[in-house]
């Protein structure tokens, strides 16, 4: 077995403000400090700290606890805005996809796997969603499967109320390209396009729910976007940050008609929040993948 051994020990509180100490970071409250080590794991706390510094385990010099503290409460804000979004996002999918998909194979054509591409896993795909079925305490789960000979099969109307985001993303990448099409087309995307868009989006809802660190990342799951200058340097200099799935999530959510007022606030408020909040380490918009003048985007300006 290949790695070294972990030898690292435990540290008490007060052992790990001694720690963040000698890497050069100040502390001038310690009590404040403590209180807030015992609420935020000092593995996580610290994941935050290497925006601020100059080498491994080194901060920058004038960095105090309070400058990483509020560098996670800026991305807890942040995760709770794109979680927000997700949300919406994937509701509207669910219904578009179970609308078009019932309309054209019926109730249980999800079940048969001629209905989707030849390469694509319908038998694993089809026994995680029956599988879901089965763990759902849903009272619409229950009633069916007290009422119907079907369950654990359920309407497709039904089936994706209860399969996972990850599922219905799965589901519509092994669909025939003419299905794909009907679904892309409320959002403005080719089929490829929003299918890769979509299984990004769905990486960034699961980094959201597993409170995971979001506003520094480089994504693991790049999306392929869209063709056209909007999407392309300089307005949008990478697709590996932040700044790519904001546009994302404001094109989808104007597709939605009946959120358009929700897009609008939630536009705005994600403006306040990087406008007002940002960590104070060095180059915070680039880190995200921001221009200097981002809100300017014309997708984000857009309201189609």
């Amino acid at each position: 077995m290949a790695g070294s051994v972990y030898n690292k020990p435990w540290l008490s509180i007060e052992g790990q403000i001694r720690k963040l100490k000698s890497n050069g970071l100040e502390v001038s409250d310690e009590k404040a400090a403590r209180l807030f080590l015992r609420h935020l794991n000092y593995y996580r706390f610290s994941g935050y700290g290497l925006a601020f510094e100059t080498s491994r385990h080194q901060y920058r010099a004038g960095t105090t606890f309070e400058h990483v503290k509020a560098a996670y409460e800026f991305d807890r804000s942040l995760r709770d805005l794109v979680y927000e979004s997700m949300e919406v996002i994937e509701l509207d999918v669910r219904t578009t996809v179970a609308y078009h998909f019932g309309e054209i194979y019926g109730p249980f054509g999800h079940t048969d796997a001629k209905s989707f591409f030849g390469r694509f896993d319908h038998s694993a795909w089809l026994e995680g969603l029956r599988l879901e079925a089965r763990r759902s305490r849903e009272r619409f789960v229950s009633h069916f499967e007290k009422t119907y000979r079907e369950y654990p099969d359920l309407p497709i109307w039904v089936a994706t109320e209860v399969m996972s985001f990850g599922a219905v993303s799965r589901m519509i990448s092994g669909m025939h390209k003419a299905d794909i099409k009907k679904v892309s087309y409320r959002y403005g995307m080719q089929p490829a396009t929003f299918v890769s868009c979509l299984h990004h989006l769905v990486y960034v809802r699961n980094i959201c729910a597993h409170h995971a660190r979001l506003w520094d990342r480089k994504w693991s799951i790049l999306p392929n976007l869209p063709a056209g200058r909007n999407w392309s340097r300089p307005l949008l200099p990478k697709n590996d940050r932040l700044f790519s799935s904001l546009l994302l999530q404001i094109v989808l959510l104007n597709r939605c008609a009946a959120e358009r007022l929700f897009a609008k606030k939630w536009k705005r408020r994600v403006e306040a929040l990087i406008l007002g909040s940002l960590p104070r380490c060095s180059n915070p918009l680039e880190k995200m993948g921001l221009t200097t003048d981002w809100y300017k985007h014309p997708l984000w300006e857009s309201k189609e």
